[in-house]
């Protein structure tokens, strides 16, 4: 008698950088109000969910061990939310193959997340709605709407609640991934530290209008000269090795450099290919690892 062939789909899901992070004041729930430019860019991890007895989590790639394999994983968190929504047991196999950085800041576990719920959805049949599917993503985490979404957007909120945003072109990155990750949390309280300790108000958080008109005319001059990062200070006070990297980015032609979101990913924005290439050159041995791709890059595909 041959073996039960399982049924299974793979959802590809893509890395962001944020060109903007405005962070407002602590809200009472703990959360930060955002003003949060989210560009997708093309570095992914592949979520395969398959049939199986019990629910099951796997991973490999790039600092695969450091990925938690329990129901703590937001790709497990997807399986069994949209699971108990629909009635069903969340029994899948879900394995990560993971490209994007951990600990990173390029909301690596948020596309996890997305990338489960897509798969689950496909392999269950559930028949799910885009709203539906983005209300589970928002009940995940502040990022994970986005990492389904793609493209790019403007979240507010805690960052979860989207608006598509116009790209005019492809705009060149290069990315340097530190030798150790950055707590989310963490840089957040230090953000919240800095404030206090200097008696700053902090403001309302509100997009810029030059950034949004530099992303929709595709000038990468004109979106180096917008982007910002209110998280930048934190995450260099904790992690202050991180401004040599920046400066050598800079050095090598980088059109701007940044913190990307919580970090302690260093992101660099060039004129085109060829600096991109000449960038992550002058950033190799500087750093663990240098990747270059481009952005926009779609949200979660199913392949």
């Amino acid at each position: 008698m041959s073996a039960r062939v399982s049924a299974s789909v793979t959802v590809r899901v893509p890395a962001k950088v944020n060109v903007q992070l405005a962070v407002g004041a602590a809200r009472p729930d703990g959360f930060h109000d955002l003003a949060n430019v989210f560009l997708a860019v093309g570095l992914y991890d592949e979520v395969t969910v398959t049939e199986a007895d019990d629910l099951r989590v796997t991973c490999a790639g790039p600092d695969a061990d450091q990925v938690p394999l329990d129901r703590t994983n937001l790709a497990a968190r997807a399986a069994i939310t949209l699971a108990e929504r629909y009635g069903r047991v969340p029994a899948v196999h879900l394995h990560i193959a993971k490209d994007i950085p951990v600990a990173g800041g390029m909301a690596g576990g948020s596309a996890d997340g997305a990338g489960a719920l897509l798969a689950c959805d496909a392999l269950w049949g559930t028949g799910a709605s885009r709203a539906e599917l983005l209300d589970i993503c928002a009940e995940l985490g502040s990022d994970v709407p986005f990492s389904l979404v793609g493209g790019a957007a403007l979240g507010t909120g805690r960052g979860e609640l989207l608006t598509p945003l116009e790209v005019g072109g492809t705009f060149h990155w290069v990315f340097a991934m530190a030798d150790r990750g950055l707590s989310t949390p963490a840089v957040f309280r230090e953000f919240d530290r800095l404030a206090a300790t200097e008696g700053r108000r902090i403001p309302e958080p509100v997009a810029s209008p030059a950034l949004l008109t530099a992303l929709a005319k595709g000038d990468p001059e004109a979106l180096a000269a917008t982007v910002s990062n209110d998280l930048q200070r934190a995450a260099l006070s904790l992690f202050p090795a991180l401004a040599d990297t920046l400066a050598t980015g800079r050095a090598a032609g980088a059109l701007t450099a940044l913190v990307s979101g919580s970090g302690p990913t260093t992101a660099f924005l060039a004129r085109d290919a060829a600096t991109a290439a000449g960038i992550a050159e002058a950033l190799t041995g500087v750093c663990r690892t240098v990747r270059t791709t481009t952005a926009p890059a779609p949200g979660a595909t199913v392949l």
